[in-house]
């Protein structure tokens, strides 16, 4: 099980976070297996729509060993619901420390989402130090990260927002980016159309060039 301290370490191992909506929930195991099979099991399921809880069970159901958490959790039903799902860690694009106290409660892990200093300090105050950087290139890329960095030691950073194959390795070479999310890896439109072929050469495609080794 997950805690607030051991999710750095855990993603640190997965270096790519696959972001995914899912419209048809029934195409949910196949991408499961489509992610673990080729190499990469982790998914961050965003609540974006409808049958995001269900797509989070069938997935675990489908592949147990699959690390799954919920993205745009926006609240505290939303966490008791992907939580209730299956979810083992909570992703938000912002930080509201109401939502940060009720994942808390339900003692899940939480990453919210921050642009700027001042939101780092207040992520800071909340005892909360990895963050999702979002949306990372809208917010000054690489050397936002850099200025976030220097003078918050204590943080930690999941860049995530306009990311793809080409510009991740970058971001991946900054200490204490432990690793960042994409959608690229699996486009809503292949997730809907089920071609999981195509999303897993993406994901060897990933595996490969990141280096990515997920059996420890």
């Amino acid at each position: 099980m997950l805690t607030q301290t051991t999710l750095a370490t855990t993603l640190a191992r997965f270096k790519i976070i696959p972001v995914i909506q899912i419209n048809r929930v029934e195409q949910a195991p196949a991408l499961a297996r489509a992610l673990v099979d080729n190499g990469l099991p982790v998914a961050e399921v965003t609540f974006r729509s409808e049958g995001a809880a269900d797509a989070i069970r069938l997935m675990k159901q489908a592949c147990p060993k699959l690390c799954i958490g919920a993205g745009t959790i926006l609240n505290g039903a939303q966490a008791e619901a992907a939580l209730a799902a299956g979810a083992e860690f909570m992703v938000a694009p912002g930080l509201n420390p109401t939502t940060v106290k009720a994942c808390r409660s339900l003692g899940v892990p939480f990453i919210p989402g921050i642009n700027n200093p001042s939101q780092v300090e207040q992520a800071l105050e909340l005892e909360l130090s990895l963050l999702k950087f979002f949306p990372a290139e809208a917010s000054g890329g690489i050397n936002m990260v850099k200025s976030l960095l220097a003078p918050y030691q204590q943080i930690s950073l999941m860049p995530t927002g306009g990311l793809t194959l080409e510009n991740a390795g970058d971001y991946l070479t900054l200490p204490r980016v432990i690793c960042c999310g994409g959608t690229w890896l699996t486009p809503t439109r292949l997730v809907d159309d089920g071609a999981m072929d195509l999303i897993g050469q993406n994901v060897r495609q990933v595996v490969a060039r990141f280096a990515i080794d997920a059996r420890a």
